[in-house]
C-alpha cells in the first residue's frame, strides 16, 4: 500500500557536523534519497524492501540544497523528479533552458551513486534522455508500486558497484600498460654495431607486477672497437631506486663514450649517486669489464659487486680472479677502484649477473645458492649443450625452481659470447 513520503528536516544530517546515518540503522541496508518539490505532497513511496527482505530506508529532500546535506555515506541510490525547479540551486533562471539541469546537477554532486530518474507518465524519451546523460534507469511517477521501485533500486546499486568496478578495473590495466611502455623505454638498447660479440641479457625485477627494478645493465661499443659491458645494482627495490639505476646507466654510456674507464669513471658514476639518491644511506654495486678490440683481454673493475663468470673453449666454466676490487658506490666518499687486467682467449663466453640470481636459497633451508652453487649450475647447463638466451633463461628459471618459488630480488644476467668466427 503506498504510503506519503515522510518529510524529514535537513537538519539532523548536518547537527554537530555529523555526516552519517542515526547509529540504530543497520549499516547493510539500503538507503534512498528521493529529491522532489511537489508543494501539494502528491508523490507517495510504496514500502520497499531489499532483497533479503529488509526495508529500504527514504530520506527525502526538498530542494537540492538540502539534497546536499542529506547526501551521506549511507545513501545508496538517489530517485529524482525530474520536474524539480530550484533555480537558485541550479544556477540561476537561465537553467530552465535545460530540461535534465536538475539530474544534470545530482550527477555532478554524487558521482559515486545509484541515479533513478522519475518523470511523467508516458514521458519514454525525457526518460531515455536521462539514462543517456548518467542515470542507471528512469520510472513513471505514476506506476510507482513496491515491488517495481525495490528491484529496480536493487538492480541501480548493483549496476552502479559494477560500472564502478569496471572502471577501477579498467584504468588500473590503463596505468599498468602506461608504466610497462615507460619501464620497456628505459631498458637498454645494446649499442654493439661492428661487434662479433653476441650478447643476451634476461631481467626480472622483484616488485609485483614491475618491468624494472634497482638493477640495471648496458653494453656499448666505442669507436675504437672496444666493447664495454656494465651490470650494477642500487640496493632496495622500489621505484626510486628503478629510478636512480637508470640514471646510473645513463651516466655510465655517457661517460664511457667520453673515454672515461677504470677509477676515472667510477668515481664520477659515485659522485652522481651521490646528488641523485633520496638518502645518503642508498649506495649501488657495479661490475664493469671494457674489451679489447682483439677480443683476447679485458679490463675489470668491481665495486662490491660479485666476479664474472667466464667459459672458455676446453676449459671448466670458472670465476674471474679478483680479490682487490673497490666499496660500493656511495659508501667511501674517497674510494678506489683498481682495474685489472685479464685473459680471455680465443673462444669465450662472459657472464655478468647480480646477487638476486646467488641469493636465492636451496631447498627448504638457510642455504643460499651462492656463487659456487650457481657456478656449478652453469656448468651443468653448459655440457648440455646450452647457449645464449638459452642458457640465461634456464640459468634464471632453475635458480627460481631452488628457490621454490619467484626470487624476492631483482635479478639481471648479461651473457657476451666470442666465437671462433669472430676471433
Amino acid at each position: 500500500m503506498p504510503v506519503p513520503i515522510p518529510r524529514q528536516r535537513a537538519i539532523p544530517a548536518a547537527e554537530g557536523g555529523q555526516a552519517h546515518a542515526a547509529p540504530h540503522h543497520d549499516p547493510g541496508a539500503l538507503t534512498l534519497l528521493v529529491i522532489e518539490d511537489d508543494p501539494a505532497g502528491s508523490l507517495s513511496v510504496p514500502a520497499l524492501l531489499d532483497s533479503a527482505g529488509n526495508p529500504i530506508r527514504v530520506r527525502t529532500a526538498r530542494n537540492l540544497t538540502e539534497a546536499e546535506r542529506l547526501l551521506t555515506d549511507d545513501v545508496h541510490c538517489i530517485l529524482l523528479d525530474l520536474a524539480l525547479t530550484d533555480p537558485n540551486a541550479l544556477g540561476g533562471p537561465d537553467a530552465d533552458d535545460d530540461e535534465l539541469v536538475a539530474l544534470r546537477h545530482v550527477l555532478r554532486l554524487a558521482p559515486r551513486h545509484a541515479v533513478l530518474a522519475l518523470t511523467a507518465n508516458g514521458d519514454a524519451e525525457r526518460g531515455a534522455e536521462a539514462v543517456r546523460v548518467g542515470a542507471q534507469d528512469y520510472l513513471f511517477r505514476d506506476e510507482l508500486d513496491g515491488r517495481l521501485l525495490s528491484r529496480t533500486v536493487r538492480y541501480a546499486v548493483e549496476r552502479k558497484r559494477a560500472d564502478a568496478a569496471q572502471r577501477q578495473l579498467a584504468e588500473s590495466r590503463l596505468r599498468a600498460q602506461e608504466n610497462a611502455r615507460l619501464e620497456r623505454g628505459l631498458l637498454p638498447t645494446p649499442l654493439l654495431e661492428g661487434s662479433p660479440l653476441r650478447f643476451a641479457a634476461r631481467y626480472r625485477p622483484g616488485r609485483s607486477r614491475a618491468l624494472l627494478g634497482g638493477d640495471f645493465y648496458d653494453t656499448v661499443r666505442t669507436p675504437d672497437g672496444s666493447v664495454h659491458v656494465m651490470i650494477g645494482d642500487v640496493c632496495g627495490h622500489g621505484p626510486d631506486e628503478a629510478a636512480l639505476g637508470v640514471e646510473l646507466r645513463i651516466a655510465w654510456r655517457a661517460l664511457t663514450f667520453a673515454g672515461l674507464c677504470g677509477d676515472e669513471l667510477l668515481s664520477t658514476l659515485q659522485k652522481v649517486l651521490e646528488h641523485e639518491r633520496a638518502d645518503d644511506e642508498i649506495f649501488a654495486t657495479l661490475c664493469t669489464v671494457d674489451i679489447a678490440p682483439d677480443g683476447r683481454r679485458a679490463g675489470l673493475c668491481l665495486a662490491g659487486h660479485p666476479a664474472p663468470l667466464i667459459a672458455r673453449e676446453g676449459r671448466l666454466a670458472e670465476l674471474l680472479p679478483y680479490e682487490d676490487g673497490g666499496p660500493a658506490l656511495g659508501l667511501l666518499p674517497r674510494a678506489r677502484w683498481p682495474r685489472r687486467q685479464v685473459e680471455l682467449g680465443g673462444r669465450w663466453s662472459l657472464m655478468l649477473y647480480t646477487d638476486g640470481l646467488i641469493e636465492g636459497r636451496v631447498g627448504e633451508g638457510k642455504e643460499r645458492l651462492g656463487q659456487e652453487g650457481m657456478v656449478e649450475m652453469v656448468r651443468r647447463q653448459l655440457a648440455a649443450g646450452l647457449r645464449g638466451d638459452e642458457l640465461l633463461e634456464a640459468a634464471v628459471n632453475e635458480a627460481r625452481e631452488l628457490n621454490g618459488g619467484d626470487l624476492t630480488d631483482d635479478v639481471a644476467v648479461l651473457l657476451l659470447d666470442r666465437t671462433p668466427s669472430g676471433g
